[in-house]
């Protein structure tokens, strides 16, 4: 059964903990914290970082906590919109966490087994920390809209859109960096290239979609 609490004091807490959070990862890493936070207009810090990247990274660990909290935040907003209601479901919030969690953690494993079967590892994981790196930061962007959206005004379909717009320009910009790194690579290897497109970074996203969505 779903739990519905009448209240923003959950949102509040959440808030602090990412704001903690990210204050933490800012205190492992100083420089590094000041560089991240410019690497959507400046790409000094994919450059600098990503030859000095580790399988289990505390600063990129942190980061992707607040992620997968304020992404859990932000679809519960969402989830409010369309119900018609201002309760917050805990029961949910904690199983979208943990899904996009569980989600994301499961999709790098399979792509850096892919990049060993392949023998790419070095590419596989430059390509990976670009992706995980931008991830974190709209995980970042996250926090200022949800902080907007919960206390700011009443938050409408249209609100929720720009919201989208953004994190989804974001993403593509990710995604695009990335390829166009490594575009001589790809061109040689085309077919490859929409064999991964297809199999690691689309199909995923339909099946949830499909799952969650359409159910």
């Amino acid at each position: 059964m779903i739990r519905e609490v009448s209240s923003n004091e959950l949102f509040t807490l959440l808030l602090v903990c990412c704001l903690l959070i990210v204050a933490l990862a800012k205190l492992v890493s100083v420089k590094r914290f000041n560089d991240f936070i410019y690497m959507f207009t400046n790409s000094k810090y994919l450059k600098i970082y990503a030859r000095d990247q580790k399988f289990l990274d505390k600063f990129d660990a942190l980061l992707f906590v607040n992620l997968i909290i304020s992404a859990g935040v932000f679809i519960i907003l969402v989830f409010q919109l369309y119900n018609q209601t201002n309760g917050l479901y805990i029961n949910l919030l904690f199983k979208i966490t943990v899904g996009i969690g569980s989600f994301f953690l499961i999709k790098v494993l399979i792509e850096r087994l892919v990049g060993s079967l392949f023998e790419i590892d070095t590419l596989i994981d430059t390509y990976l920390f670009q992706k995980i790196s931008y991830k974190n930061y709209l995980g970042l962007i996250l926090l200022p809209i949800n902080a907007i959206l919960i206390y700011s005004f009443e938050p409408s379909a249209v609100h929720f859109y720009i919201a989208f717009s953004i994190l989804f320009t974001v993403n593509i910009a990710g995604l695009i960096t990335s390829f166009k790194r490594h575009q001589s690579l790809i061109k040689n290897n085309f077919f490859y290239f929409i064999l991964y497109l297809c199999a690691l970074e689309i199909a995923p996203y339909v099946i949830l979609y499909k799952v969650f969505i359409l159910d």
